[in-house]
């Protein structure tokens, strides 16, 4: 593996001193979210593998490359779970690219993001060297947390070699039910139930119905399930139901035009927007299938719609990208992430772009 490391070591120092652009790239699977990628592919596939996984600290160390799917059977043969459900959207995710873009499914509401989850991180910069961060227990939270910085940097800052991350054990009982509601009703309820003991874990409104997924304790689920009412899916079409939702295999997601995801406070009342939409994370997360593709003025009036509701939009695919992909950051945070750019890849050449 050590040679591994050093190919990519040198293809960085020459990308570095001929100012040229590197893609950085797992199994492309995500190729299509941020801006377009560009330059020279440095394929990190061939440094895969678990390197140390410990059941009982609820902990596991891989390789930039190791395909997602390997980690997560490895996890379900010890009852265990990367809890933030990340999406594959394709064969080829690998778990460098999970933190890289940071997408997380259905139980982010409940679990936490991407970043809650990452304990440690080891990055080559631009300069070539590699560098560690963080830990690989839960406790280690002194310094200034490099690692969490990376899930979500889409490989702007430098490439991801390893990355230690928190598991949680497998929900002991879970069930999903169903009811007939409107949109502005359904997140009336979401945040009703949001102050209360329920184990709610996941919840997507569409189409005039709200489902919920409990997740927990036998007692505790069948007390919500009591209390919350409504059609109890059988398991089998509950699991089909959260994998579409989380794979985007969803008919809502089905067709050509653009997707937008809308992130708002929870208890933003309902986005008055011409489109079609579908609601998760409690109200949290909002997607967009606007009537035909926004140009520049329609991708402004998105997004100040929005913030005005106190969130921001990303054109999450499709669409016209010269508008920009993710929201306009304010001022004085867009020159820190510019500092942190500077710092860690000074000649500009890690994924160029990818973040506009």
């Amino acid at each position: 593996m050590q040679a591994i490391v050093e190919q990519f070591r040198q293809q960085i120092l020459a990308a570095s001193a001929a100012g040229t652009p590197l893609r950085l790239r797992g199994g492309g699977s995500k190729d299509w979210y941020g801006g377009p990628p560009a330059g020279q592919v440095l394929d990190t596939r061939a440094y895969a593998g678990i390197i140390d996984y410990e059941p009982t600290e609820l902990v596991i160390t891989a390789r930039c490359g190791t395909p997602l799917a390997e980690i997560e059977a490895v996890l379900a043969a010890r009852n265990q779970m990367l809890a933030f459900e990340p999406p594959h959207f394709g064969p080829g995710a690998t778990v460098g690219g999970v933190v890289a873009c940071a997408l997380s499914g259905p139980r982010r509401a409940s679990a936490g993001a991407v970043r809650d989850f990452v304990l440690g991180a080891v990055l080559m910069d631009g300069h070539g060297e590699r560098l560690a961060f963080g830990g690989q227990v839960m406790k280690n939270v002194a310094g200034y947390d490099v690692s969490r910085l990376l899930a979500g940097s889409m490989g702007t800052l430098g490439l991801i070699l390893e990355v230690s991350l928190k598991v949680l054990p497998l929900p002991l009982c879970e069930a999903t039910l169903r009811l007939p509601c409107a949109e502005i009703a359904a997140l009336r309820l979401l945040n009703e139930w949001a102050g209360k003991p329920l184990p709610i874990s996941a919840s997507c409104w569409h189409d005039g119905v709200l489902t919920v997924r409990l997740s927990g304790a036998d007692a505790a689920v069948s007390a919500a399930l009591q209390s919350l009412g409504g059609e109890v899916l059988e398991q089998e079409d509950a699991a089909v139901f959260w994998a579409a939702l989380r794979e985007q295999t969803h008919a809502f997601f089905a067709g050509a035009g653009s997707l937008w995801r809308l992130s708002l406070p929870p208890h933003a009342s309902a986005i008055i927007l011409q489109g079609r939409q579908l609601i998760e994370w409690g109200g949290a997360q909002r997607w967009l299938r606007p009537d035909g593709d926004a140009d520049a003025a329609g991708a402004r009036q998105i997004r100040q719609a929005v913030a005005a509701a106190g969130g921001h939009a990303t054109l999450f695919r499709g669409g016209d990208k010269a508008a920009g992909v993710f929201h306009p950051l304010a001022p004085a945070i867009a020159a820190i992430h510019r500092r942190l750019r500077q710092a860690f890849d000074p000649a500009g050449i890690f994924n160029p772009h990818r973040m506009d």
